[in-house]
């Protein structure tokens, strides 16, 4: 039965684990779960429209695309100025920058995920950042407008300072001894996919570097991390112990669900294996239908080009290869409608049965079995 988001983060709130890690397509919800859990944590007093700026009054720490629009351009070139990205006020950003001096941590962080070459300039009031590249002479290039990837990883650096004083602090067992209390109402900590136009080598050791934070926390504060990146999901499922996996689905009347997967994305959610439990079930139910030829084609490219086949027809029988390429050509790309039957016959639905099974025997697919 689908629920809504807030359903879905009460779940969330009652699985009361350190660790929650979720895997949603692009467009499923992930940021709008972001602030439905935020508004379950932590929700606006009645009648308050504005809620408190204050650091000590947050439970909830959340980065996600709300987070950068903390951040917006001034591109007001007309006047001759640089282009300039402006910093909205916020007791995030003021904590980590102004009262705790974390620039030069921020741009350390920066220029891993980017260029060593990129470097960015914040203004004595930390009001707005500037950016130069510096060229192989030395010579640093004009003020630059920085990508959208950059940017967001530049976003992504500043919360990451905040994110290690806020562990920090939070490991010192005693709340007197710790340098500041403005931390000691954080419950949860809501990560929403911060690899936007990361390169693999750095996507890896964002993920890895996220998990050695979270590894590193003692303190009561709980993790949520969202992705649409299988690779991001894979390096955090085998760097965090005792975590909890789910995938988040969305259905078509708007509902969403919220299901536990035990195992890295290729066990529990991708394409293919979306593919292959389709076509298996519609096998099971004896409804094999014409578009599962295409389905079953898609799986077949899909497996050859991981394995480094030049051609998915490469992976057919042997001593039946020309003719099954034809059939799967046919009846997957047919242009003759008025001949079409929708209904396949007994043989066809007999080929899907035999040519999925050829593919799971022999090509690597994992099989389950009893204990």
């Amino acid at each position: 039965m689908s629920k809504t988001l807030t359903e879905i983060a009460q779940q969330l709130k009652a699985a009361n684990k350190k660790v929650q890690l979720i895997y949603a397509f692009n467009g499923t919800g992930k940021t709008r779960l972001s602030r439905a859990f935020k508004q379950e944590i932590d929700p606006k007093p009645e009648g308050d429209d504005v809620p408190s700026s204050e650091l000590a009054d947050k439970k909830i720490l959340y980065y996600s695309a709300f987070t950068e629009d903390l951040f917006y351009w001034d591109n007001d070139l007309g006047r001759g100025a640089n282009p300039t990205l402006k910093i909205q006020p916020n007791a995030f950003t003021t904590w980590v920058l102004e009262e705790q001096g974390q620039d030069q941590s921020i741009t350390t962080t920066f220029q891993r995920y980017t260029s060593d070459k990129l470097t960015p300039h914040f203004s004595a009031d930390f009001s707005s950042v500037s950016f130069s590249f510096t060229r192989g002479n030395n010579q640093p290039e004009p003020y630059i407008k920085i990508s959208k990837g950059e940017e967001s990883n530049f976003i992504w650096s500043v919360f990451n300072a905040l994110l290690e004083q806020v562990i920090a602090e939070l490991n010192i067992a005693e709340a007197a001894e710790r340098s500041t209390d403005v931390f000691n109402n954080l419950s949860y900590v809501f990560v929403d996919d911060p690899v936007s136009s990361l390169d693999e080598n750095h996507l890896i050791e964002l993920a890895v570097n996220l998990a050695s934070l979270i590894k590193s926390s003692q303190s009561e504060l709980k993790f949520i991390v969202t992705t649409h990146s299988p690779l991001f999901y894979n390096v955090l499922f085998n760097e965090l112990g005792n975590k909890t996996c789910y995938l988040l689905e969305r259905f078509e009347d708007g509902g969403f669900a919220l299901t536990e997967k035990h195992g890295d994305s290729n066990q529990s959610f991708s394409y293919h294996l979306h593919l292959k439990q389709t076509i298996e079930q519609a096998i099971a139910d004896n409804k094999v239908e014409r578009y599962h030829f295409t389905l079953l084609r898609n799986l077949y490219e899909k497996t050859a080009s991981f394995l480094g086949y030049p051609k998915w027809s490469e992976l057919l029988p042997d001593d039946r290869q020309l003719y099954l390429n034809r059939i799967i050509q046919f009846t997957s790309h047919s242009t003759l409608s008025n001949e079409a039957v929708a209904e396949p016959t007994p043989a066809e639905k007999a080929t899907v049965k035999l040519l999925l099974d050829h593919l799971k025997k022999n090509y690597g697919f994992w099989q389950k079995t009893k204990p």
